[in-house]
């Protein structure tokens, strides 16, 4: 155990900022403890000040203020691709940083892809498969030639994607059918996808912007031999155009559940040339003459080498995941303290959700959980990279493939832990704010939809789950054998008594059996050991029966092997989490509430697996299952007056959460307001609201003296004008982007009579663009009038030069082609779509109007 060595208690808090006071400050002054001090618990004070710096920096740049409204998938990827330029040109990942040791730089660099992560992940996954990741593989699987594209990666000089996924194998790695073939006449490698199965496929940044691909591929020599899956720096696009080179064909997947920021692509190569030098080549290359030669490197790089590729990546997904876990339940916490619904019959007082014991139920054990998922990921974090750097040093470790078999079992297991544990929690916590938390400005659909890949990328979560089961049972043969266990972690070094934990029962009668660290320690140990027996046992049965090794593991793994890995991970969670807990640096106060997260994340897990309890005999009376399901309850009420604090020393600034809903002014209604009207077109009427009005033909009965109509065809040529003086029947104000409007006011009210005369009403000019000389004329509504149908709306873009700025019809320069005609018209898509002709001053019946084609148009304007 490397202790956390983050706080004292005397530690300074005052880098972080206030909260507002508010609603919330009911239930956050009734908290045991100061918040910041439980903020310092779940970062340390140099990583939390790394992201202050980021989003405050970021806050000031309106590139990155988000929307809340969706824009087009095309959209999502230009303002993702724009923004990570900028946040790569503001110089966080400085040459400092780069030149550190590898912990101290990776742990930097995880640091500064969570807090942009929290902010927009498009551009975290982005920037650590363009950038960080393809870094990491030029220096652990590269050698010198390849630094200088690893110093262009960090300078934002090109942008890489990670080419390893094909059309037909994801979790398969051994069959990746795309094929690096050398040629020692040219000295190049010939890369070639034999069909479209062996398409690579899901590479991130692939579809649109990446120059380079980190390409998988099997390495083939001229002699026909097939060394393996090896890496290969490849150029795909020309950084000039970012049009693909001859010999490649690639495209973008198209739009997904989330993440669309990111463009995802496919690739297919024809017989593709890369220069020798493009080979990864720390592990193995090929010389000049096509021989194929194993580098010599200490065993110990090895290890290392292979670790930091499977894990590195997963470690990184799970901190992101921790932090998503901490937005969606500060959002769902603050929401249930400030939302009222029903109360006690006896007055008309409402209760905040946070009250009733069925909402505790629902979000206090996840919020337990997302503690104790921070904190472990934070401290296994610190022994992964300690590991990679003893293993990086070429020093002989006696342990050290023990080690890295450990670590690799425990990330197996705690990836899919993690990332499963954010799926529910986003969920949960969606439901838990009712309608509201169905908007998207509540933040946790975005949250839910962009978080919901991890389960599936950098290894599948079940089959993830299977390597660790694996390294288990491995251990368990050890132990059954007599030779003990390979944990240098501890992990499951309680093994070797074994016999002993599965004796135990379950004898516990009162509440205080359960809700403390001796119960969940006993609990999870025996539960180890039987899910182990368990699962042995039914691999014995397979093979018993003839079943091979590979059919036999697969028949294990429902209700063996796979539930076997997860409570494993939670244990190991549970363990850290203890630890934690117990740590003298911290305050008292800060201890107590961490004791309480701790005993009903503890026993939240128990209750999820009373099933397993019962059927391995640790437990055979109801008393279990009872003071489990009690102390569960009990630990909810604990932590109701801490929740709100809990909540705050979880969350991000404002600026990063994103949620109207969770804000920590905690003013759910007043800022539900200012979305409500202030939201993008929340009160205009829809640009399409004339093709769903109903326009049913009426009987044009509407006289009047020298009408004036005008309309411009929709060739853009002709303009229609009945001559006579300047009169309008209906003129109604309106507004339209881009149009002039004019308006004037009717000076007598229409009755139904033969003939009206109107005095020329006064006009105001709002616009005009002298550059225009073109009458743009749209009718968006009809008006019933007298049983007839007129125009509402008239939209003028400038005044026309022929007509003037007092708009008089001039003589001989517009005029109506067909004396005494004049025209009612009807509008589709702000476009003239029919014209209505009659003789004369007064228009005849409906059934005898003319419908202008697009061809009689021109006859008759």
């Amino acid at each position: 155990y490397y202790p956390h060595q983050a706080l004292a208690m005397e530690q300074e808090t005052d880098f972080i900022p206030d909260l507002p006071e508010g609603p919330l400050s009911i239930y956050r002054k009734q908290a045991s403890f100061d918040w910041k001090k439980l903020k310092l618990v779940f970062d340390k004070p140099e990583i939390l000040k790394v992201k202050l710096k980021v989003w405050r920096t970021l806050e000031s740049d309106g590139l990155f203020h988000s929307e809340d409204t969706a824009h087009s998938i095309d959209e999502q990827k230009r303002l993702t691709a724009l923004q990570l330029m900028k946040y790569i040109q503001y110089g966080f990942y400085t040459e400092g940083v780069a030149n550190k040791n590898y912990k101290k730089k990776t742990r930097t660099i995880l640091s500064l892809n969570e807090a942009i992560a929290a902010l927009n992940p498009n551009v975290s996954i982005k920037f650590a498969l363009g950038v960080s990741l393809f870094g990491n593989a030029l220096l652990s699987l590269g050698t010198e030639r390849h630094l200088p594209l690893y110093k262009a990666a960090w300078h934002g000089e090109l942008l890489s994607c990670i080419a390893l996924t094909e059309v037909g194998h994801g979790s398969n790695t051994k069959q990746i059918r795309t094929t690096a073939t050398y040629d020692p006449a040219t000295q190049e490698f010939v890369i070639h996808t034999p069909d479209f199965q062996a398409a690579k496929c899901w590479a991130g940044n692939l579809g649109k912007t990446c120059t380079y691909a980190l390409l998988f591929a099997q390495l083939c020599t001229a002699d026909g031999t097939c060394h393996g899956l090896h890496g290969f720096v490849t150029p795909v696009r020309d950084p000039k155009t970012l049009l693909p080179y001859p010999g490649i064909i690639l495209g973008d997947l198209g739009e997904k559940i989330g993440l669309n920021g990111i463009d995802n692509g496919f690739i297919i190569f024809q017989q593709y040339r890369i220069p020798r030098e493009s080979l990864l080549n720390r592990l193995g290359d090929v010389t000049v003459n096509g021989d194929y030669e194993t580098a010599l490197i200490t065993p110990s790089q090895q290890f290392g080498a292979a670790l930091e590729n499977l894990s590195a990546a997963r470690i990184g997904l799970m901190g992101e995941g921790t932090n998503v876990c901490c937005s969606a339940l500060s959002i769902a916490v603050r929401y249930a303290a400030v939302r009222k619904q029903f109360g006690p019959q006896s007055d008309d007082t409402e209760l905040p959700l946070i009250e009733y014991q069925l909402h505790q139920w629902r979000l206090f054990p996840y919020m337990a959980a997302t503690c104790a998922l921070k904190v472990h990921v934070a401290d296994f974090t610190d022994q992964y990279l300690e590991c990679v750097e003893w293993s990086n040093s070429g020093e002989p470790v006696s342990d050290l493939p023990a080690r890295v078999s450990e670590i690799h079992a425990m990330v197996s297991a705690a990836k899919p832990l993690v990332t499963w544990t954010c799926r529910d929690i986003t969920q949960e916590c969606r439901e838990a704010c009712g309608g509201h938390g169905y908007l998207k400005a509540s933040g946790l659909g975005d949250l839910r939809n962009n978080y919901d890949a991890s389960v599936t990328f950098e290894g599948d979560n079940n089959v993830l789950v299977q390597q660790t089961s694996n390294w288990l049972l491995r251990q368990w043969n050890k132990v059954r054998e007599g030779e003990g266990v390979a944990s240098p972690y501890n992990t499951v070094d309680f093994l070797i008594n074994a016999t002993d934990i599965l004796k135990k029962k379950f004898t516990g009668r009162h509440l205080q059996d359960v809700t403390n660290h001796s119960f969940i320690l006993n609990s999870y140990q025996w539960l180890i050991c039987w899910l182990l027996q368990e699962t042995h046992r039914r691999l014995c049965v397979s093979e018993k029966h003839g079943e091979d090794k590979f059919t036999a593991r697969n028949n294990a793994q429902v209700f063996g092997a796979r539930p076997l890995s997860l409570v494993y991970a939670e244990n190991n969670i549970l363990t850290y989490f203890w630890r934690r807990c117990i740590s003298q640096d911290l305050d008292s106060t800060i201890q107590n509430v961490l004791r309480k997260l701790y005993i009903l994340y503890g026993l939240w897990c128990v209750e999820k697996h009373l099933a397993l309890f019962y059927q391995g005999g640790f437990a055979s009376d109801s008393r279990l299952a009872d003071l489990v399901k009690e102390g569960i309850l009990q630990m909810c009420l604990q932590l109701k007056p801490e929740a709100v604090a809990v909540a705050d020393s979880l969350a991000p600034p404002d600026f990063v959460l994103k949620s109207v809903i969770g804000k920590s002014d905690g003013k759910l209604y007043d800022n539900l307001q200012t979305q409500f009207f202030h939201g993008a077109g929340a009160m205009q009427r829809p640009t399409w609201w004339n093709e769903i009005v109903p326009k049913p033909l009426a009987k044009l009965s509407i006289c009047w003296n020298n009408p004036v109509m005008f309309l411009k065809e929709h060739t853009g040529k002709n303009i229609f004008f009945n001559s006579g003086q300047w009169q309008i029947l209906i003129w109604k104000s309106g507004l339209a982007k881009g149009y002039t409007i004019r308006h004037c006011t009717v000076s007598q009210d229409l009755i139904p009579r033969s003939v009206l005369p109107l005095p020329a009403p006064p006009f105001e000019d709002l616009k005009f663009d002298k550059t225009s000389t073109e009458i743009v004329f749209c009718i968006m509504a009809p008006r019933n009038l007298v049983g007839g149908y007129v125009p509402d709306y008239f939209y003028f873009r400038g005044p026309a030069a022929d007509l003037g700025m007092n708009w008089k019809v001039l003589p001989g320069k517009l005029s109506c082609p067909v004396s005494g005609y004049w025209c009612f018209t009807e509008a589709h898509n702000s476009k003239p779509h029919m014209l209505y002709m009659g003789e004369g001053n007064k228009a005849t019946d409906h059934t005898t109007l003319q419908y202008l084609t697009t061809t009689q148009s021109n006859r008759n304007m």
